[in-house]
Order: C-alpha cells, then structure tokens, then sequence
C-alpha cells in the first residue's frame, strides 16, 4: 500500500511539464566549445577531444522546480561551419547560444563578429527578437590573455550582449553559471507560451545583482 507520501510524489511528477530548449555552443575551431559541452553534461575534462565534423550535441536534464522539467540539448557547431551553408540547418530551433572565444588568441575573439552575424542572421525568437546570448572568454588558465576586459565589455555594449564570462572548462570555472544564465533568459523570453506562467525562475545573484560579466 501506498503512504500518502508517496501518492503526493506520484502525483506532483504526473503534473510535471517537461521542456527541451536547444542551445547552441559556437565559436571558431580550438576555442574548447566540445570541453564546455562535456563539462557541463558530463562533468568531465579531457585535453584530447575528437575535432567536430558539422555538429554534435548531448544532453543535460534540469530539474528546475517540482512542476518543470528541463531538457537542454547544447548543440556544439564546428568551427568552420560558419563558412558553410548548413548553419542555417543547425541552428534552426534553437532558443539561446553560447558564443566561445579563446581568450589566448585574438583571431578567435574577432572572429566572435561574424559568428554572431551569422547566428542574427539566420535565427530570432517567434516574436522577431534576439535569443539570448552569453558571451564566453574560456581557457582563462592560460597565462597568455590575448584579449581584455575592456575589449570584451565594449564588444558586448556595441552588440547587444547582455552578458560574459571568463571560462575553464578544465577548472570547472563559470560554465555552469553561465549556462544558468542562458536557461534564466530563455523563461524569460516566454519561449513556451503556453506554460510559461508555471515556471518560476531560480534565484540567481548574477540575475538579482545584474552583473555583466565575471572578472580575471
């Protein structure tokens, strides 16, 4: 026999509504877009990943609140797909994206333009609007910083991002909360309208403090 406990588990998973957000992950070749994914779904680092041919995705379930399951597929785009045709085939569907740099290397940070361009481009939210964006300087490990904060906080202001940080994922620094971030600014675009009055957002300090980005 069931306790009433147990009937109350029953019943508040029946009533659960369930999500998938597709998030993209882009950004030039090298930049540690395929370490970002693995680490943030399988909380794993290797130095030793297989190059992307086209696209690959995995998969991360957040239970975000008792009535709201969350499915994220973070789709990683290879680098030079954003000189082909077939990004307008992956990105369709998508509701946010994570634009990677590395920030040892300042070729890959000017490339961020035209990948961000490209992604404007090619994809909007049913309303017409932009997807939310965060803008990732990752491999902050390395000693050699090729790129600076001042720079990156100008290229947010003059694009419209509204948020950065300076990621590892071989340290495990700022990828979850910067993924918190994406899935906080989907809800709030209302992506699912049909729903969208029984999520309840998480409190979060980078939304509450509505900082723009995380420091060296």
């Amino acid at each position: 026999m069931k306790s009433r406990r147990d009937s109350d588990i029953s019943l508040s998973n029946s009533n659960q509504s369930e999500l998938l957000f597709k998030i993209l992950v882009i950004g030039d070749y090298g930049v540690g877009k395929t370490a970002i994914v693995r680490r943030y779904t399988e909380g794993k680092f290797s130095s030793n990943y297989k190059i992307t041919i086209g696209a690959d995705f995995a998969i991360k379930t957040l239970e975000w609140d008792r009535h709201t399951k969350i499915n994220l597929q973070l789709w990683d785009i290879a680098g030079n797909e954003r000189h082909g045709y077939m990004t307008r085939v992956y990105y369709k569907y998508a509701v946010a994206a994570a634009l990677v740099f590395d920030v040892s290397r300042a070729a890959t940070f000017q490339s961020v333009r035209k990948w961000l361009s490209d992604l404007r481009e090619k994809i909007t939210l049913p309303d017409g609007s932009n997807i939310p964006i965060v803008l990732l300087a990752n491999k902050c490990d390395i000693k050699e910083v090729a790129v600076s904060n001042e720079q990156i906080v100008k290229f947010c202001k003059e694009n419209g991002i509204g948020c950065w940080y300076v990621t590892s994922a071989k340290e495990n620094l700022n990828v979850d909360e910067a993924m918190q971030y994406l899935v906080e600014n989907t809800l709030k675009a209302k992506v699912q309208d049909e729903i969208r009055d029984s999520i309840k957002l998480k409190n979060s300090p980078l939304i509450q403090k509505k900082a723009s980005c995380c420091k060296f």
